[in-house]
């Protein structure tokens, strides 16, 4: 039976739609299909809050998929139009495990009424409601007066209340109350519009520069209504200013100038007021220029454009990536969860999704909240990722770099990087401590202080040595070096025994485990017996249960040669080592994975058929498997993960994306042991 929740609000600005993406996160871990449901939504335009959940939690389903009706169809007809919700929501719950039910917004219905309209949608739907009440200017008795209102109309329309919501809250509050009170305090990023937001409200269009930069919040507006220097000397960051278009010409390049410049704040955005097009040549200039902001043009006038802009508050869209993670990270620290899913009766399916795992990560990453260093400090796809990982609070980051590009540069992007630790790797104090250190360590390769003075300012040896020194729990670097670059330093510094590596591939209805894919060419089979060994404890550390494939060409006894005969005597050394493990090889690809093959080849094996962990017996086999898994089966994978160091060090390939790097973060939080500090450089 499909579960479903109704997010009700009893007034508009209550910001429901931070507690509907809340519990679309929550119940995207524990079951593998969700789907967010608009009963009542604008004619002629998609909805901003269905395309955001459609987009950031991968749903199948087209917009319509997730609407109603219109509130025009309400106005004309509210009795068959609440029909109508009911039909369309039964048809969406038929091809979902859990349904977010999202309420109106108080622009259409009516606002005396509207409560109690969602409160009967909710009754007709069958779903309890997550009662949403704002705190935003009213006391703590005042606030417990309006739950108390709000609830008896839920009770008086016969809608069940799983647990009341207050947001925007000043202070702490106690409320006494017959379901579950979670508060969540105001936060100001959350009613700051973004770029596109601005753009929406002023029947604006986008003119030139950073299409990507239309997610950016706007901090402040303000109107330039003087001369370029006045402008300069008032604007603060994060800043929209507004211009007329006929002095664009004089005005336009100096602001972005000033955008680029270090010394000045980071605008977001700069609108052009009034329609006047530009001279061609200074149009044709800045067309021919890289401008790293979006500038925006509407043909309203300039009082008309500051009215409409003044009055606009934020919403989520797809592009508003760093509201979104700000949303959910408040949701996930002021509410708790299990006790919703609880009191939802939800129980957590067997089906692991790639989206599903990616959480688990996140999850089990800010639990423990780890700090870890990333060398490429001044790499945007590090910065942009850096910002994502600190709004979710999934770890606590060193950048490695130039402190005044790095901060400069997160302005221009719009980034939020004000709690990440930023260490340039020529700190005198730190790079003597590191030279000695290193040399000490390498004396038997010839290393001198000397030599390790120069080598240790290299990014990837400094972040090594940070964390060897107990500075950092873990380093991820690789998005702009080599793989060799990378991982060199953590060979020799934090190297336990065998380093190998391992890919989880997240299938579209379970997570495998490959090893070693990625380092070494031909391992011995005692090397095997290790890999599969560490891949296990890895695999377990993350949430499989490990069942050990030793993949060869054959299965059983069936085959013969110094290759197949390796990883027999690979399996026997695991069996031996570890017998809690359970283990079987050789074994083909097909008999792991296929439980009618397995009854074939290998009736009586508690392996075969139901493989989780696979080792391959080179690096040619892995490479090759787990590239075609990856592009035939549509499979997404996460990796290579090292093993075998004293702390993890995680490479990136340099095509990484954004959304890879804050996954390998994840990973090398989640991979940190509870050890200390190496003493020989605390």
């Amino acid at each position: 039976m499909t579960r479903a929740v109704y997010v009700a609000a009893g007034e508009a600005g209550s910001n429901k739609a931070t507690v509907a993406l809340g519990l679309v996160d929550l119940l995207s871990r524990q079951v593998e299909s969700v789907g967010v449901f608009r009963p009542v939504v604008r004619a002629g335009r998609e909805d901003a809050l269905i395309n955001t959940v459609r987009s950031r939690f991968q749903l199948a389903l087209p917009h319509d998929a997730y609407a109603g009706v219109t509130y025009d169809e309400v106005h004309a007809d509210a009795e068959r139009a609440a029909g109508d919700v009911v039909a369309r929501y039964r048809a969406l719950a038929e091809r979902c495990d859990a349904v977010v039910v999202v309420g109106t917004d108080y622009t259409d219905v009516g606002a005396p009424t509207e409560f109690g309209f969602n409160a009967r949608l909710a009754a007709d739907l069958g779903t309890p409601v997550v009662n949403v009440v704002s705190g935003r200017g009213r006391t703590p008795a005042q606030i417990a007066a309006a739950v108390e209102l709000s609830s008896r109309e839920l009770a008086h329309q016969h809608a069940g209340e799983l647990a009341v919501v207050v947001t925007r809250a000043g202070e702490r509050l106690t409320i006494d109350h017959p379901t579950p009170v979670f508060v969540l305090p105001e936060t100001p990023s959350l009613r700051a519009p973004t770029v596109a937001d601005l753009l929406d409200a002023c029947d604006g269009r986008f003119f030139l520069g950073e299409r990507d930069g239309l997610g950016r919040e706007a901090a402040t507006l303000m109107v330039g209504a003087m001369s370029l220097p006045g402008i300069l000397k008032r604007y603060t960051e994060g800043a929209a200013v507004i211009i007329p278009s006929d002095r664009a010409a004089a005005l336009l390049p100096g602001l972005i100038a000033a955008h680029a410049a270090p010394d000045f704040p980071a605008l977001s955005a700069v609108v052009l007021t009034g329609g006047t097009d530009l001279p061609a040549p200074v149009e044709r200039l800045l067309r021919s220029m890289e401008i790293p902001l979006p500038v925006i043009a509407t043909d309203h006038d300039t009082f008309d454009t500051a009215t409409r802009l003044s009055a606009v508050e934020g919403r989520f869209t797809p592009a508003a990536g760093g509201k979104i993670d700000t949303a959910l990270r408040l949701f996930a620290e002021h509410v708790d969860g299990g006790q919703l899913l609880q009191r939802l009766d939800i129980a957590k399916t067997d089906v692991v999704t790639p989206l599903m795992f990616e959480y688990e990560l996140l999850d089990r990453a800010r639990a423990r909240r780890r700090h870890i260093v990333l060398p490429e400090g001044e790499e945007p796809r590090i910065l942009r990722a850096a910002d994502i990982l600190l709004r979710r609070g999934v770890a606590e980051l060193t950048l490695l770099g130039d402190a005044e590009r790095i901060r400069a540069q997160a302005a221009q992007l719009g980034l939020d990087l004000g709690a990440a630790r930023v260490l340039s790797p020529f700190d005198p104090e730190l790079r003597e401590r590191f030279a000695r250190r290193y040399a000490e360590a390498r004396a038997h390769r010839g290393m001198t202080v000397e030599l390790a003075r120069d080598t240790v300012t290299d990014v990837s040896y400094f972040g090594t040595l940070m964390v060897h020194a107990g500075m950092a729990d873990g380093m991820v670097s690789g998005a702009a070096h080599t793989t060799a670059h990378t991982i060199r330093p953590a060979f020799e510094i934090l190297r336990l025994g065998l380093v190998s590596s391992v890919f989880f591939m997240c299938l579209a209805d379970r997570v495998l485990v490959y090893g070693d894919c990625a380092v070494n060419p031909d391992p011995t089979a005692e090397q095997l017996a290790d890999i599969a060994i560490a891949s296990a404890r890895t695999a377990a550390r993350f949430g499989v249960e490990p069942r050990i494939a030793m993949l060869s060409y054959s299965t059983g006894a069936s085959g013969t040669g110094a290759d197949v005969d390796k990883v027999r005597a690979a399996t026997e050394l695991v069996r031996e080592r570890c017998p809690e493990l359970q283990v079987e090889g050789p074994i083909q690809y097909d008999a792991a994975v296929d439980p009618t093959v397995a009854l074939a080849k290998m009736p009586d094996s508690r392996v075969a058929g139901r493989a989780t962990v696979f080792v391959v017996p080179d690096l040619n086999t892995g490479n090759n498997l787990y590239k075609a898994v990856q592009r035939s089966a549509g499979a997404v994978a996460v990796g290579p993960v090292l093993q075998g160091l004293r702390k993890p060090v995680n490479d990136l390939s340099r095509g990484a994306t954004v959304a890879d790097i804050v996954t390998t973060v994840a990973v090398t939080a989640a991979q940190v042991r509870d050890e200390p500090a190496d003493p020989g450089l605390s």
